[in-house]
Formats: structure tokens, C-alpha cells, sequence
């Protein structure tokens, strides 16, 4: 971006805690399973076929833990493998089978909305109900498993965003999944988020259950285990990711035995939902915890003085406050057999293996084109051992997910992702993002090898990204370009991420430079560019974030970084968005830093080349802002005044926020309800 030369909704108590999930002993490799989407489903209608046709392995799956012990009349855990199985994609034709008497496997092969929001269909007995790879979601409600309602598997699947706009709802008991005295369910290798009461409630002497695999984040209240007098209930909790999650994690009251082992309770710094509490034994609880791992967390074990409470082999990082234990539980091997993965393993394990996996809910043909493992690493102990290497030997044209799994390092290249290799997703192995960073110290003005003039602004990118279905998650992307030694180039523009592609999913990144640090842009002018960020943190100091993209930044952080030569000036944004189309959203976030008050801009408008056929937009609502933002948050460029095009804010809050006025513009609710993030992506759904 040439012309840019430096010069110098956050709910309640809401902060980032990690999410969980995974998967069964009989399914004990997940970890190594792509993180990926698979595209193949049963059929093209909905209508059912004989289960005997070669039947996928996926669908003999049995549960482990308390839900594989033989009681109560049923032997383990099972669902609906003795029925036939149907592919569904509406909510007529899911509520029609998941109610029937009869066993039924059920997949679920698109995205489902709930009508009425807060829907919960009332399973019947016998059912396995599983997404076809990733592709299978519930939005806007879940399932109800009433009294007696037993051999029921709810798996890979995402069921989200019921929630209604109160953090501490009272109102609405939406749940993902609420079971009333059932008996014998696996909850497994889920995506649980964002409802307006719990991810999960097992209630009224709900028993011998158990929930692994899954993640569980954006939520207040989570998993809650109780509303009964009575100790009967027989729980297994294992390989969950809990992120991003406020109270009951889960909360464990009256429980005859509660088996806790391999989960992660992560409560990520400068993120909007602080934890209350980790794992809870209420009442009469008899509860074994043993080798999982606490990260971050508040009060991360505690007890009531009626409850019992065994701990071995956790891990405890950066937790404060109750750690508690005490009494005599129970063994539960004399239940079931286990092996628990050593507790310093989880987080790595659940990040790879946790949620939806596209090998499960798939045809064999399906699997065969479902995503492909690279693997990187600096030591040679990978398959690649730099990125580059590995996105070379992605196949053009690929239609199926390939995944590059980069093991922890410092790998000093520059990278690019063509155009005609789609559906790329790079992943971190390491335990947090800082582990595994990407970086190159490019300009604009530095002069390319073999003296082919300078690398511009989007030829100094580290990473480049053109293909479409791009992901990254888990890692640092950085330009550490020195300014400071490099005064006498012209162009001290320094990418550290450039996107030209559409529906791009960046998750859990740390994105760091100073000058134009994130370039959100498209592949033409009058082509889309979609971009979700979410859980990041953006470094920069002037036009750090910019382009013509499309494109939302949710819960993360922006992070204001002082010039080279020690002074607090800058600009957040520079958005270059084409006339009829939507630009930047931040929303949810943190604007601040450890820079002078007053002495940065939200953003200004960039009409690149003068174009002013252009429209740039930037809204900003439901943020945090430092005293670093200023009062006149909105500035002019290159001849163009900020008021000609679309800049506002929305319920920010902070020492840097302010009321509405000339200078600074406020969305009316009516304006601000169009202007969501749901608004930003048409018919593109990102999941994480």
C-alpha cells in the first residue's frame, strides 16, 4: 500500500477460555486425524437405506467410559447401528427420525436452523445422530432426551447459537443438549457453542454417560450435572476442551461417580470471558480428577465439604486460587478399562483431535477424497521441513482438504499459497500460537533479489494467501522488517499476512509487524473476499489492518505498537472497500497498547490510487478502547475525507470511547442490527 507511509461486544465480565473435545479409546488415534472438511455424504435425498450395505466403521462405534457399562437393561452404548441409515438436511426430516421408535443412524448433512429459536427435538431411544464430516450443524437449539430415553449417540456435529442476548439468561433453557433421566448416551467430537443456557445439562438422575471429544466455548453456563436429590448418577468425562467458557466446567452435584481425566480448561489472557470456576464437586459427589490440564484458570478444582474429591497427575499453569481436594471416591477401572494420555500431551492433543473430525459421518468414497495430513518440522522429524516445501506438494486444483501441520520452530521463509490450491489449512502443533511462528523481514523499498526491482507492499508479505477455503489457526505470522536500520529505503511497508482469496477462516493467531501489518484484500476488484479472525491478536502502528476485503475481527485484540523511533502515532485501519459491498468489522475486541493517549485513529479511508468510485468502511462496535484511541476517532487520506464514506461505532466501551457527535459518528440499533457479524458473509457459514 504505497500510499500508506507511517508517520509518525464484550459481555459482562467476558475474557477467552479454551474450548474441548475428542474422541473414544476405540478411536484412539484421532489425534493424528486431518483437521479438516469431508465432502461425501450417504445419498443426494433424504430417504433411508438398508444399514447392511457395507455399513462404515463409524457407524459400529461404540462408547467407552461409563456409557459402555452394561446396566439398567442396556448393554454399553451403541445408538442406531441396528437400523437403517438416512441423510438428512432439512428439520422436517431430522425430527422425523430422531423421534421415530425405530433404531436409526441419522446424518446429518448440512446446516439445520431450529424453527422456533430454541428449538429442542425430543430423541428417541436407539439413535445415532452424527454430521457428515464437518458439514453437519445445528443452529439455534438442540436435543431434548427425556426419562428413559437410552442408547442415544449425538456425534460430530456442531450445534450453535441459540443464545438470545442475556449473558445470564434466566429466561430461555436453550440448551445444545439437555437429557431429563436418561441413561446410557454418548456425547462425542462435538462443537458446542455460543447457547442461551447450557452446552450441556444432564439433569434428574441422568446416568451413564459419557461426553468425549468435544469442544465446548462461547458460554456461560456449560455443562452442568445435578437437579436432584439423589447420588445415583455414573458420569466419564475425557479429552474435552473447554475455552472461552464462564461457569460449571463442569459443575458436578450429587454424582455417585464422576470420572474426570484428560481435559483442558483453558482461560486465554486479554479475551472477554473469564472463568469463575474449573471443575466443581457439589453436594455428595464422589469424583476422580486425574491427568488433565488447567491453563489460566481461576479457582481451577473445588469442593464442597459433603463432597469427595481424588486428584493425580494434573497440570497446573498459570491458575490461581482453590485447588482442592479430599475423601476416598471410587476406582474406576473397576467400571471400565482406560488409559489416560499424559496430562502435559492434552493441549496439543485436543487441539489436533478435538470437535468434529471429516473421517466421521462419511461414506468410504467420501473418506477417500476427505482431507489430507503434511506434516513440518525444523528437526527433520516431519515430512517437510519448511512451509513452503509442503504447500508445493499440495495438488493443483485440489478439492478436498489438505492440511499442513507445522510442528513448534522459528521457520524464516517467505510462503504462498497459489490460487489453484483451495482448501489449505495450516495449523500450529504447538501448545499456544507463539510456539510455531512464520517469519520474513521484507519492505515495500527493499530491493528483491537479482535486481528485479522492490518487493511492494503486497510482495513483502511473509505469508501470502490466494486460494479460497484458506484456514490457519494456532500460530504466529510476523514481518520484523527493522525500520529503525532501514531509514534510507523509500517504502517501509511490512506485511506480515496478505489474504486475496475468499471465505478465509484465521483462528487463535498472533499477526505482528508495524507498518500494514494484515492485508485483507481480494483477488480483483470486483471480486469477494471473505475473512473471519477470531481469538487473534493484530501488532501494529499504522494501517495495520487494510484492504478491500469483506471481512470481520471478532474477540481479539488489536494491539497499538509505538514507531521505530519511540513515538505514539497511528492509524488501526485502511479499508479500500469497493462501492456495494460491506469492509471491516471489528466487533467484540480490545483496541490498546502500550503507547500515549490520544494518539491513534480508528481508521481512515484508503482509495487506492485514487479510485473514487470506492467506498471504504469500518465499524467498530462492542470493543474495548484504550485511552490510546482518539477523541476524533476518524481520520482524512490522501484527499479524501473520512465523512464521504462509511466509518461509525457501536456500544464501545473504555477510556478511548466516547460519545456520538460530528466527529464521530454512533449506529442507530436499527442500523447496528445490520451490521453483525452474520451480515458480513451471505451464504458463507465459517465454522471454526
Amino acid at each position: 500500500m504505497s500510499e500508506l507511509l507511517g508517520h509518525g461486544k464484550a459481555r459482562h465480565r467476558r475474557k477467552k477460555t479454551a474450548l474441548s473435545a475428542g474422541v473414544p479409546l476405540a478411536l484412539a488415534a484421532a489425534g493424528a486425524l486431518a483437521y479438516g472438511t469431508a465432502f461425501g455424504v450417504f445419498g443426494e435425498d433424504a430417504q433411508p437405506r438398508a444399514a447392511a450395505a457395507a455399513a462404515p466403521s463409524w457407524a459400529k462405534d461404540t462408547a467407552d467410559g461409563f456409557a459402555s457399562v452394561h446396566a439398567l437393561g442396556q448393554k454399553g452404548t451403541y445408538g442406531g447401528r441396528d437400523g437403517r441409515t438416512v441423510t438428512v438436511r432439512t428439520l422436517a426430516d431430522l425430527e422425523k427420525y430422531a423421534t421415530a421408535p425405530e433404531p436409526y443412524v441419522i446424518v446429518v448433512a448440512a446446516t439445520i436452523s431450529m424453527d422456533p429459536k430454541g428449538k429442542e427435538i425430543k430423541v428417541a431411544s436407539d439413535k445415532t445422530i452424527v454430521g457428515a464430516g464437518t458439514s453437519g450443524q445445528i443452529v439455534g437449539g438442540g436435543f431434548f432426551l427425556g426419562r428413559g430415553v437410552h442408547n442415544v449417540i449425538i456425534r460430530n456435529l456442531t450445534i450453535r447459537d441459540s443464545y438470545h442476548g442475556v449473558w445470564n439468561d434466566k429466561e430461555h433453557d436453550w440448551d445444545a443438549v439437555q437429557m431429563d433421566g436418561a441413561h446410557h448416551v454418548w456425547i462425542d467430537h462435538n462443537d458446542l457453542r455460543h447457547m442461551a443456557d447450557g452446552l450441556i445439562d444432564s439433569r434428574k438422575d441422568t446416568t451413564y454417560v459419557t461426553v468425549s471429544w468435544n469442544k465446548l466455548s462461547d458460554n456461560n453456563k456449560t455443562f452442568g450435572i445435578g437437579w436432584t436429590e439423589n447420588a445415583t448418577a455414573d458420569l466419564t468425562i475425557h479429552h474435552n476442551w473447554f475455552r472461552e467458557t464462564e461457569q460449571r466446567n463442569p459443575s458436578t452435584d450429587n454424582v455417585a461417580h464422576a470420572h474426570l481425566y484428560n481435559n483442558y480448561l483453558q482461560d486465554a489472557p486479554g479475551t472477554d470471558i473469564t472463568s469463575s470456576y474449573g471443575n466443581y464437586a457439589r453436594g455428595r459427589t464422589k469424583m476422580v480428577l486425574e491427568h488433565s490440564y488447567f491453563e489460566g484458570m481461576r479457582d481451577p478444582v473445588i469442593k464442597d465439604a459433603t463432597a469427595s474429591l481424588v486428584q493425580r497427575g494434573n497440570v497446573f499453569s498459570r491458575t490461581s486460587g482453590r485447588n482442592e481436594s479430599g475423601g476416598t471416591a471410587f476406582d474406576p477401572k473397576a467400571y471400565y478399562k482406560y488409559t489416560p494420555d499424559k496430562a502435559a500431551d492434552v493441549p496439543a492433543l485436543l487441539k489436533s483431535g478435538a470437535g468434529p473430525r471429516g473421517s466421521i459421518g462419511t461414506t468410504a468414497a467420501s473418506r477417500a477424497a476427505a482431507s489430507t495430513t503434511l506434516t513440518v518440522a525444523k528437526d527433520g522429524s516431519g515430512r517437510f521441513t519448511s512451509v513452503q516445501k509442503a504447500v508445493d506438494a499440495v495438488p493443483a486444483g485440489n478439492t478436498a482438504r489438505v492440511v499442513i501441520r507445522i510442528a513448534p520452530g522459528t521457520y524464516r521463509e517467505t510462503v504462498k499459497v497459489p490460487a489453484n490450491k483451495p482448501h489449505v489449512t495450516f495449523e500450529g502443533t504447538g501448545r499456544s500460537r507463539k510456539d510455531t511462528v512464520i517469519v520474513e523481514g521484507h519492505a515495500a523499498g527493499m530491493p528483491k533479489p537479482g535486481g528485479s526491482g522492490t518487493y511492494g507492499t503486497g510482495g513483502s508479505a511473509t505469508v501470502a494467501v490466494e486460494a479460497d477455503d484458506f484456514r490457519a489457526r494456532n500460530l504466529t505470522f510476523s514481518n520484523d522488517f527493522d525500520e529503525a536500520r532501514n531509514q534510507q529505503i523509500d517504502g517501509h511497508q511490512a506485511v506480515a499476512l496478505r489474504t486475496a482469496a475468499d471465505r478465509v477462516r484465521l483462528d487463535d493467531l498472533i499477526i505482528s509487524g508495524d507498518q500494514d501489518t494484515l492485508l485483507l484484500d481480494t483477488a480483483a476488484k470486483d471480486r469477494t473476499g471473505r475473512v473471519l479472525l477470531t481469538d487473534s491478536y493484530v501488532i501494529g502502528n499504522t494501517d495495520f489492518v487494510f484492504g478491500r476485503a469483506t471481512a470481520v475481527i471478532d474477540r481479539s485484540v488489536l494491539t497499538l505498537k509505538k514507531r521505530w523511533n519511540g513515538t505514539s502515532a497511528g492509524y488501526v485501519t485502511a479499508p479500500s472497500t469497493p462501492a456495494g459491498r460491506k469492509g471491516f468489522l471489528i466487533t467484540r475486541s480490545t483496541v490498546d497498547g502500550d503507547v500515549s493517549a490520544r494518539s491513534f485513529h480508528l481508521g481512515r479511508p484508503w482509495h487506492a490510487g485514487g479510485d473514487a468510485s470506492l467506498d471504504p468502511q469500518t465499524t467498530v462496535r462492542d470493543t474495548t478502547l484504550g485511552a490510546a484511541v482518539k477523541t476524533a476517532p476518524w481520520a482524512d487520506m490522501g484527499g479524501f475525507s473520512w465523512k464521504d464514506d462509511r466509518f461509525a461505532e457501536y456500544k464501545n466501551k473504555g477510556p478511548g470511547a466516547g460519545p456520538a457527535g460530528g466527529d464521530r459518528p454512533h449506529l442507530t440499533g436499527a442500523q447496528a442490527a445490520a451490521q453483525e457479524r452474520a451480515d458480513w458473509f451471505g451464504d458463507w457459514k465459517p465454522t471454526a
